[in-house]
């Protein structure tokens, strides 16, 4: 069967199975499970969610600062509603994805101007993280 007639699938096997030292085994799927589990992948999960949260949150928060402008009045009663414990929590919260955001944004910088350095990630990620949540709890701990 000439490669022209075969499905592309199996052309592409074909053509791998040609290769020399090629085995089922080496293959691995771009998302593989298995990706799940490292490091980088939870650092990218908290970069993009807390991305997401951040995005969710301006547009809120500017809708409150158009408050001082216009109505002074709504605005303090809405930092009056602010000093429950439910929003001060919530604040925390925000401080943090806060902070994750800006550290695995640095981190993105050193591997974009730096380069991939495999043997550092691990202690990059935990640095991101350790400097989110002492900026979290300095938060916590000063409000």
């Amino acid at each position: 069967m000439s490669p022209k007639s075969q499905p592309e699938g199996e052309y592409r096997s074909a053509q791998r199975e040609g290769t020399p030292g090629w085995t089922a085994a080496r293959t691995m799927r771009r998302n593989d499970a298995r990706s799940r589990g490292h490091a980088s992948f939870w650092a990218f999960v908290v970069h993009r969610v807390s991305g997401v949260l951040l995005a969710l949150f301006l547009p809120i928060h500017f809708f409150v600062l158009s408050q001082a402008l216009t109505r002074p009045s709504a605005l303090d009663d809405f930092l009056a509603w602010t000093r429950q414990p439910a929003v001060k929590t919530a604040e925390t919260l925000l401080v943090l994805a806060l902070a994750a955001h800006l550290a695995g944004g640095v981190r993105l910088l050193l591997i974009e101007f730096v380069g991939w350095r495999a043997d550092w990630q691990k202690t990059a990620i935990a640095l991101a993280s350790a400097f989110a949540a002492a900026c979290a709890l300095l938060f916590a701990l000063n409000g």
